[in-house]
């Protein structure tokens, strides 16, 4: 109502203004405009990309694979395994607050997210890339960049897109405008059908067989307590027994020396006389000792194999539980990442154990050197990204951002270790992804990202002036070796810190 009525009132004022009244208007319009123009050498407007607008594509989309911002046309574009599904027009980071290029994942979804640092700001359907804040997510799209450091997308089309993507989605954010294209190479993981065909059955029975391993070594665990337990007061009678007879022997010895060095007859009877009784308390509790002994051998040795055989059923408990956890990460697609800076290889896999966050753990068991060929030579960012089965393995694309060898060039470069390749590429699924870069693992990389990596020859305002995220352990043992600890097989949680705030560091909304 109050609209309408502004508007009648402006028309109705329009209406009793005679035309040389207009024209002095557009006058003094005309000359204020030329007045306040900015000088030459003022610093130039922020010049808007050429516009995006939102749009599907016409045919039936599949699932995401892999979403694609481009900071310099200020879009989003999403894939699936045969092409492009889904764009819209973007705002990312401004100056001094840019959205870091480079490669990332979904780690945490939230359709109802709430900034904890900028007034409860509202940040609707959002896809978190890290930890420390930076994400996709529903906002205001003035035509340019001007978050502080995400990447603002229309609200429909981010609604849209929350529930078609899933955590470990790629999300690759370049400088400049990128898209995934047909690949092949003899480096890229070829999958075994009878592999990938056995490894359900294959990660149940070796599931059930942990848990049967597990429940065996519990009992021989409890066994072992009981022998131990009943063993005990032996144990504690021989120790007594043991002392006495070392007490005995210590009497004797000093009986032997007042012995030798009596002078009268007198004083040698009686030195005698206590060095018997003395030789006689050493006979007496050695004679006690040995019947103790015998009689305590069997429960004493029984106690002894229990405690060994518990021993060697937690080895075997923990080589079933290894075996189970490698096969059952079979079943998922697997990310591997190797960085020029580091010269090592990574491997990523989703293990789906959630946290209280709503994140969730990823494997990252596998890190060993890799060979690259020329190292001091740039390679480039590379994203190569299985898409789909083909009768002869899968169907493979490529995405380039960042300045360096082609694609090709870059694989022919790399030797993947044998044994990793042994582990990983029989049983390769789609979504699997390859990553070559010459930058190392960002430090926001840790046990419930898939990798973070991000191109140190763009900005990185929107990150750099973030804190960097708590590396959370999180109490539970998952079987599964899920742990960027060395030496550790479980994640560690500290109840007293028991809040949402705990797992993350208060976000920013733009």
């Amino acid at each position: 109502m109050t609209n309408r009525c502004t508007t009648a009132q402006s028309t109705e004022v329009v209406r009793r203004w005679a035309p040389p009244a207009i024209v002095t208007l557009a006058a003094t319009a005309a000359l204020t405009a030329l007045t306040a123009a900015p000088p030459a050498d003022a610093a130039p407007r922020q010049v808007r990309p050429e516009h995006t607008t939102e749009g599907a594509a016409p045919r039936v989309p599949g699932e995401p694979i892999m979403a694609i911002v481009s900071i310099k046309s200020q879009k989003v574009t999403i894939y699936d395994a045969d092409g492009w599904v889904l764009r819209a027009p973007v705002s990312s980071g401004t100056k001094g607050r840019e959205t870091p290029a480079g490669v990332f994942s979904v780690v945490e979804k939230d359709k109802d997210h709430r900034s904890s640092l900028y007034d409860d700001a509202w940040m609707p359907h959002m896809l978190r890339i890290t930890w420390n804040g930076i994400a996709l997510h529903g906002g205001p799209l003035p035509g340019y960049a001007a978050s502080h450091g995400c990447v603002r997308m229309p609200f429909g089309f981010a609604e849209k897109l929350f529930d078609k993507v899933h955590i470990g989605t790629r999300v690759i954010i370049s400088p400049s405008d990128a898209e995934p294209v047909e690949f092949s190479h003899p480096t890229l993981f070829v999958p075994k059908s009878a592999a990938i065909a056995a490894a359900p059955a294959r990660a149940e029975t070796l599931a059930r067989e942990a848990d049967e391993t597990t429940k065996l070594a519990q009992q021989t665990k409890n066994a072992a307590a009981l022998a131990v337990k009943e063993a005990a007061p032996l144990t504690a009678a021989l120790r007594k027994l043991e002392l006495a007879k070392t007490r005995a022997d210590a009497a004797l010895a000093v009986a032997e020396k007042a012995l030798a060095a009596a002078k009268t007859d007198q004083a040698k009877a009686r030195a005698e006389d206590q060095k018997q009784k003395a030789a006689a308390k050493v006979e007496e509790l050695q004679t006690q000792l040995d019947a103790a002994k015998a009689n305590a051998k069997s429960k004493l040795d029984a106690a002894a194999a229990a405690q060994d055989a518990a021993k060697a059923a937690e080895t075997k408990k923990a080589d079933a539980a290894k075996a189970a956890s490698e096969a059952k990460l079979a079943l998922e697609p697997v990310s591997v990442f190797i960085s020029r800076a580091t010269q090592k290889l990574y491997v990523r896999r989703n293990t789906h154990k959630r946290l209280p966050d709503g994140g969730e753990v990823f494997d990252a068991t596998i890190e060993v050197p890799v060979t690259i060929r020329n190292p001091d030579k740039p390679i480039g960012t590379h994203v190569f990204t299985a898409v789909a089965r083909t009768n002869r393995g899968l169907r493979w694309t490529a995405v380039t951002i960042d300045n360096g060898d082609v694609a090709k060039a870059a694989l022919d470069r790399i030797t993947l270790p044998q044994d990793v390749l042994d582990r990983i590429a029989p049983t390769a699924l789609p979504q699997s992804s390859l990553i070559i870069s010459d930058e190392p693992l960002h430090r926001e990389t840790n046990y419930r990202t898939e990798f973070v990596i991000a191109l140190n020859d763009q900005p990185q305002g929107g990150i750099i002036t973030r804190q960097r995220s708590p590396d959370t352990r999180v109490g539970f043992w998952d079987g599964w070796g899920s742990n960027n600890t060395p030496g550790r097989g479980g994640q560690f949680y500290d109840p007293r810190q028991n809040n949402r705030n705990y797992y993350q560091r208060p976000q920013r909304w733009w």
